[in-house]
């Protein structure tokens, strides 16, 4: 038998092993675990409700407080590219043995004070400490979005003729969080990498993705987690079965990342990019949409087309989605 790969499992994993065996069949499933979509669809009562689950990660490094908020972030996103407004909130921690009262606490704080302002509820939960449980994965959380059914977006929805617009650009998570949690073993003069830690306040889409589904119409969203911007196109023309068309020099860039990349040797285009959303619009929306998230001071621009077709083509290339994503290496090598 061979090692398993480290990261998601592979589309042929989930067909072989997963789709088959989803439990029972309910009329209330409207759309069941899928591949290049991010969550679940309930219809109840008439109202829809997008559910997803994550691993809830806190990282000591980046202070408590902080950490709360960062973990909060990635666990919403994945409801927030629905096009509805996240809602409601259920986590569970499993705490290492040796986290304090006081440590716990702070995390708390930061995720109840980023949930108040997006107008999310913690629900239920489950809090303890148990042996072998270690930083960072210590839980899962499971968050819905409330909405009206008219107003989900997909992952998979983009049509041909769409316009492909992209926030943020290529590793802003990687940049700003391999900078602030091992800075001083990076090799960048210190403004260069002030700048780049400041990337990490950038490494959430759920405020960008609400403004954007309000602006739209938007057809389609995806966060660029594993497998950076790459592995978000690649996902989103798969599960559409559609081609896209992208001008690489139209993709808006952050101060400090190509920089910290080029210190690091790390391919930004297949680092993880969470706070980073491609969205295919409706082009009688895409200025409504591009003209509401400058005004939330996001980068955004145009970067291509939907057509007909298959495949991800970049400056007329095809590109494949990326076999590992390219930050996991120099993580692993900073930690040691």
């Amino acid at each position: 038998m061979s090692d398993p790969d480290i990261g998601k499992i592979d589309r042929d994993f989930f067909e072989a092993h997963v789709r088959p065996r989803l439990g029972a069949d309910r009329a209330d499933v409207r759309l069941g675990p899928t591949p290049s979509v991010d969550f679940g669809l309930l219809d109840i009562g008439g109202r829809a409700v997008a559910i997803a689950t994550d691993p809830v990660s806190v990282l000591p490094a980046l202070g408590f407080e902080r950490a709360g908020r960062f973990a909060l972030d990635v666990v919403l996103a994945d409801v927030a590219v629905s096009g509805l407004p996240p809602s409601h909130l259920a986590v569970s921690f499993s705490l290492p043995p040796g986290m304090a009262d006081e440590a716990f606490a702070a995390v708390w704080e930061g995720l109840h004070a980023e949930a108040k302002d997006l107008g999310v509820s913690v629900v239920t939960g489950h809090t303890a400490r148990y042996e072998g449980c270690s930083f960072p994965w210590v839980g899962g959380a499971t968050a819905l979005a409330v909405g009206d059914r008219a107003d989900v977006v997909r992952p998979d929805g983009a049509r041909p003729g769409d316009d492909l617009l992209v926030t943020n650009g290529p590793a802003v998570e990687t940049t700003g969080l391999l900078t602030t949690l091992f800075g001083e073993r990076i090799d960048l003069d210190p403004d260069t990498l002030s700048t780049a830690q400041a990337r990490l306040d950038e490494a959430s889409c759920v405020r960008d993705a609400t403004t954007a589904a309000v602006a739209g119409p938007v057809r389609a969203m995806h966060d660029a987690t594993e497998g950076g911007l790459y592995g978000a196109f690649v996902e989103m023309a798969t599960g559409a079965g559609v081609r896209f068309e992208i001008d690489r020099g139209r993709v808006p860039i952050r101060p400090g990342v190509e920089a910290t990349c080029a210190a690091l040797g790390i391919d930004p285009w297949t680092a993880t990019a969470s706070g980073s959303l491609v969205l295919a619009v409706d082009p009688a929306g895409t200025d409504a949409v591009l003209s509401a998230l400058d005004d939330r001071g996001t980068a955004v621009a145009r970067v291509g087309r939907v057509a007909e077709g298959e495949g991800v083509h970049v400056d007329g290339e095809r590109i494949e989605a990326p076999a590992v994503d390219s930050a996991w290496a120099a993580y692993s090598d900073l930690s040691t």
